[in-house]
């Protein structure tokens, strides 16, 4: 098991004002980190790179697509716009050495039509991450597609919404995630969740109910990590959890008051207790 920090909580783009950031995930005692990859800009993600190499920190990356480079969309020119970011986004990981893309990168995140998404949107979407799952294997990163709640998407919405998707492209470099958030809001049962989509996960996002403190919340962990346990998951836990460092973030995600002591505080603790669930379930 590989325990990894998305370094949202700081920052949505990684410079060298955030090193301290990186040695201090380092010393606590992080395998790895999350890349926020918003600026699609290869160069720069290799010098990122090296200063994650320097710390020897793996990593992993997330990102998500917009209103104008929307994959579903029914605009040919926005869905090609979709798959040339989501290419590009790729080739920063190759350049960064990251190994898992995630996020909601299958259609527009915030974008609502009013209804669900139709079954030309779906086409759409899958015909996308096919030409993207196509560039994945050539830059060695594996796509962990994000279901998210239906306040933030409305293409995918479930685990089992997930596993259709992924099985409609057809490629083994599309696989999805499991976030603990997401799925506290729309899943009747994590267990039974998590066992949907045991075949098909890559990644796994712990994030409290509240987006602060793993552990400290009314998440269903005892049911979650003994699911992850039993269906054999043994990629990364990666943290996800935000604050008010950045107000776009905070607006997006809806943080309007302290979660959580300090980030520092959040970061240790998080370990602490990943750590701890994990290791009674492997005794």
């Amino acid at each position: 098991m590989k325990f990894g920090f998305n370094l949202l909580l700081w920052t949505a783009g990684v410079t060298e004002e955030h090193r301290p950031i990186l040695a201090m995930l380092k010393k606590q005692g992080y395998d790895g980190v999350e890349l926020p990859i918003f600026e699609l800009n290869p160069e720069h993600m290799a010098q990122v790179g090296k200063w994650l190499d320097e710390e020897g920190l793996e990593r992993t990356a997330v990102t998500c697509r917009g209103v104008d480079d929307n994959p579903a969309s029914p605009d040919h020119k926005t869905r090609a716009a979709g798959v040339a970011n989501n290419k590009l986004t790729l080739d920063c990981c190759q350049a960064a050495g990251a190994t898992i893309l995630a996020g909601p990168y299958h259609s527009a995140l915030g974008y609502f039509t009013g209804a669900g998404p139709t079954e030309d949107e779906k086409k759409w979407a899958v015909e996308s991450m096919q030409e993207v799952a196509v560039h994945a294997a050539k830059t060695g990163v594996r796509l962990a597609v994000e279901y998210l709640n239906r306040f933030e998407c409305y293409l995918l919405n479930t685990a089992v919404d997930t596993v259709a998707f992924c099985e409609a492209v057809d490629h083994p470099n599309c696989r999805m995630m499991y976030d603990t958030f997401h799925a506290n809001i729309e899943e009747k049962s994590a267990s039974a969740a998590i066992k949907a989509c045991k075949d098909y996960t890559i990644h796994v996002h712990i994030s409290e109910n509240d987006r602060s403190t793993p552990g400290q919340g009314n998440i269903a962990w005892d049911e979650t990590f003994d699911a992850l346990k039993n269906t054999g998951y043994h990629g990364w836990l990666t943290v996800e959890a935000f604050g008010g460092a950045l107000p776009a973030l905070a607006a997006a995600t809806k943080i309007w008051r302290p979660m959580f002591e300090s980030e520092q505080q959040l970061s240790r603790d998080a370990l602490a207790f990943m750590k701890h669930e994990w290791a009674k379930r492997s005794k």
